[in-house]
């Protein structure tokens, strides 16, 4: 059984496969595009961050900078878009020492043995499994409680909606569906969507972890938020709220939610929020953040000598400022330039099309590059693996994109009106990924520009293996 979920895990794994090496100057630059994405990406498998964490060594185990000696019994809950992967890579690392486990991830597979239970959690909004999902993690913890155990928690990005349970009774799921909706397509950013989510859940903000006070508590994180404010990935099940955390009822006011969300969510949100106690047994470590992918993105540029830009403060604007940001920042470059940025931008659903935050972002990117005079591409990619409601990753564009676009009849703006990215992009062959990457960072945007036709002394050798 575990050589079969191994199977399911890997097959869907990006690959560097389909990096291509063609003769061209921008055909190269599109491949080169490719190939810092892959880099990026490989930096924050949940597979090796695990194996990197956790070390057992005799009747020793390190967790982080932890260390905990002869555990007699051992508890594990992951959750997320990086639920599986980390489950997979805790019980081999843990070598059968694991009481009982708890994987939460998009899917419900077989147990990985008998100690195992596996949920599929709904995303983008809840489904069964997630409240499911809730009580079995609730009987977990008491038992862990009892026995002042050592539990270990891997909680990663899309964990919101896979894991949950509603702060009162008269909160049905249908309300716990509708409220998420609302909130993913707002326009609000992930942290104030998370304040909200807070206040109607049971397992938020630290209430999860609250269950078992007497447990040494270990949380690893595979981050989806800002560096400092990992509370907020998968809305802190383990992490008491900070202190200076806007309050839902203003997110709601801002957002003009009032009207949207159901009256059993408006009354938990106007109720005062009960105070979570910290755990002074309970720690985190956080594995890897949107800031690690970047890195290894700017490294791979690096090694091709690239001259790399990160813009580090183009992360969570509005689309179409965000977008008009990237572009400004790489005129200002001299080529041959790699500007990378990463985060998410907030980008409101204005109609019934398939897509999401990148391949808008390309989309919107793509008619302003036709007419500059450098080659420039343009890519953006979810490293979770599935942009929006599309069922790929991300998309890549370059100033031959909107001649190619023409000749078969797409107009761009009629797209993006209906927030109909996907099918554009898709159309011309421009989208890439296969689904689910097992780990989730936010999303990372790469754009090279060079002067045309010319390699201007950059290495495009390491491609030429991947071929």
């Amino acid at each position: 059984m575990f050589a079969y979920l191994k199977q399911f895990l890997f097959d869907r794994r990006p690959t560097s496969e389909s990096i291509s090496f063609p003769t061209d100057h921008l055909g190269k630059l599109r491949s080169a595009a490719r190939y810092l994405s892959f880099a990026a990406l490989s930096a924050v498998g949940a597979e090796s961050l695990i194996e990197n964490a956790v070390n057992v060594s005799g009747d020793q185990i390190s967790i982080g900078q932890t260390v905990v000696e002869n555990p007699d019994e051992i508890y594990v809950i992951t959750l997320g878009k990086a639920g599986l992967a980390s489950a997979l890579a805790l019980d081999h690392e843990l070598r059968g020492r694991i009481t009982r486990g708890i994987c939460i991830s998009l899917r419900k597979l077989h147990p990985i043995t008998s100690d195992w239970q596996m949920f599929g959690g709904g995303h983008p909004v809840p489904n069964s499994q997630s409240l499911s999902a809730a009580e079995a993690c609730f009987d977990l913890l008491r038992e862990a409680n009892n026995k002042n155990a050592l539990v270990i928690f891997v909680v990663s990005g899309g964990g919101s909606a896979m894991l949950e349970w509603p702060v009162n009774p008269d909160i049905s799921l249908d309300d716990l569906q509708q409220a998420n909706h609302v909130l993913v397509t707002c326009g609000a950013t992930i942290n104030e969507i998370n304040v909200v989510r807070r206040a109607f859940s049971a397992v938020k903000g630290g209430k999860l972890a609250a269950c078992a006070p007497n447990a040494q508590i270990v949380t690893l994180i595979i981050s989806d938020t800002n560096p400092g404010d990992e509370a907020s990935v998968a809305s802190g099940p383990t992490l008491p709220l900070p202190s200076n955390t806007i309050s839902a009822s203003k997110v709601v006011q801002q957002y003009q939610l009032e009207s949207k969300l159901p009256d059993s969510i408006l009354r938990a949100i106007a109720e005062p929020q009960r105070e979570v106690k910290s755990n002074s047994n309970a720690t985190h470590y956080v594995l890897a953040d949107n800031s690690t992918a970047v890195a290894a993105a700017a490294r791979a540029a690096s090694e091709m000598r690239f001259r790399v830009v990160i813009a580090d403060d183009i992360s969570e604007q509005e689309i179409s400022e965000g977008c008009a940001k990237l572009l400004s920042r790489l005129d200002a470059e001299q080529p041959p330039v790699c500007v990378i940025s990463g985060g998410e931008f907030s980008c409101v659903v204005r109609g019934e099309g398939r897509g999401g935050r990148n391949l808008e972002t390309v989309l919107r990117c793509a008619p302003e590059l036709e007419h500059r005079n450098e080659h420039i591409v343009v890519l953006s990619e979810a490293t979770d693996g599935v942009d929006g409601n599309s069922r790929v990753a991300g998309a890549i564009a370059d100033n031959r994109t909107m001649e190619r676009a023409r000749a078969l009849g797409l107009d761009a703006s009629e797209f993006l009106a209906r927030s109909d990215s996907f099918a554009f992009l898709e159309a011309l062959g421009d989208t890439f990924g296969q689904g689910p990457s097992h780990t989730n960072v936010r999303d990372i945007r790469i754009l090279i520009k060079t002067a045309r036709d010319c390699d201007e002394g950059l290495d495009f050798g390491v491609l030429e293996p991947l071929c």
